[in-house]
């Protein structure tokens, strides 16, 4: 009997399907067994439409994506919401960028069936994780998928044809 956990592809597909089907348009699978790990380490799944709300973590806490599939932007803000930074994680660009704490963030989907594995210190606290961005709306208010567009406009399309 094997102690290794593993994750295919096949799950990493199935997953998408989930996410994409969900209300969120997103899912993750987690590696650590508890919240309270020192490290957390996950798969998140994210499809076009789906909207992070900006956040910062505490100085000292990064957070690292690290591309497996699919095309993602990562934006950093200014403190009235102005983009600072911008990194395209894709085919020819970035495999992965840290964000270090402290740095407002968010990150977009720009193609179908995103996979990022995802580290960050812990432990997790639901109330204590992240600060979100007083000038971004909350999740499911109608201004987020404006806000949303406008990320997206930061980012060239996506340079390979698409299936009919």
């Amino acid at each position: 009997m094997s102690s290794c956990r593993s994750v295919s592809f096949a799950q990493l597909r199935l997953l998408a399907l989930e996410a994409q089907g969900s209300p969120r348009r997103r899912g993750h699978h987690t590696l650590h067994p508890r919240l309270s790990d020192p490290i957390q380490r996950f798969f998140n799944v994210l499809q076009p439409g789906t909207y992070v709300r900006p956040h910062r973590h505490e100085e000292g806490r990064f957070e690292l994506f690290v591309l497996l599939a699919g095309r993602a932007g990562v934006l950093t803000f200014g403190p009235q919401g102005e983009v600072v930074e911008t990194h395209l994680l894709g085919e020819g660009a970035l495999a992965a960028v840290e964000i270090p704490g402290g740095l407002m963030h968010t990150v977009v989907a720009l193609a179908p069936h995103t996979v990022l594995f995802e580290v960050k210190p812990g432990p997790y606290g639901a109330l204590t994780d992240k600060d979100f961005a007083p000038w971004a709306p909350e999740e499911g208010q109608r201004e987020a998928a404006a806000l949303l567009a406008t990320w997206e406009r930061h980012f060239p399309p996506d340079p390979t044809p698409s299936t009919p």
